[in-house]
């Protein structure tokens, strides 16, 4: 329908037509809804957007997805519900290289680090300035997490490699 005096809409599952006189000038347009909705946390409005088929996955202006806003704002809730989407895409990197996980270890939420992390995302991914999510933790506990599922790899020279290797009693 073209017609300029009606408009689309859709709440709690219902889709109808909506006089556009009913709609303030002032209405503010959102381009990504359901990142929006990450970013303020706001439940309802995630299960609409949700119930509305509103893309997982879709990237905003700065390529990031509507988990790393939750993950960035510290919206366990939100988290939790994205998880219940199928094909949700844990590793996505923004267009500065950052994951949901960078963001959740930057914050300092080791809750939503947690998570991801039982989730399965990467921790071997690097952002544009080559730091991994552990490089940019802020605290022990998001750290403590990271480096546990990383497991801790310890580099010997050659030489007192071999010698333990060789004589396991000694090491």
């Amino acid at each position: 329908m073209s017609d300029t005096n009606w408009w689309k809409g859709t709440s709690k599952g219902r889709t109808g037509l909506i006089p556009s006189n009913y709609v303030a000038e002032q209405a503010e347009s959102i381009d990504n809804p359901l990142h929006e909705a990450a970013k303020r946390g706001n439940l309802s409005w995630l299960r609409e957007c949700l119930d509305n088929r509103v893309g997982v996955n879709g990237l905003d202006k700065a390529g990031s997805t509507a988990l790393y806003w939750a993950c960035h704002g510290g919206h366990k809730d939100i988290v939790e519900m994205l998880f219940t989407q199928p094909n949700i895409e844990l590793d996505q990197q923004n267009k500065l290289g950052d994951t949901a996980l960078h963001a959740a270890a930057w914050k300092g939420y080791a809750d939503i680090v947690e998570l991801l992390l039982a989730k399965g995302a990467r921790t071997d991914l690097r952002n544009n300035e080559k730091k991994l999510a552990l490089d940019m933790a802020t605290n022990a506990a998001c750290a403590t997490l990271l480096k546990k599922k990383q497991g801790t790899v310890i580099f010997l020279p050659s030489d007192l490699a071999f010698r333990c290797c060789s004589n396991i009693k000694q090491c």
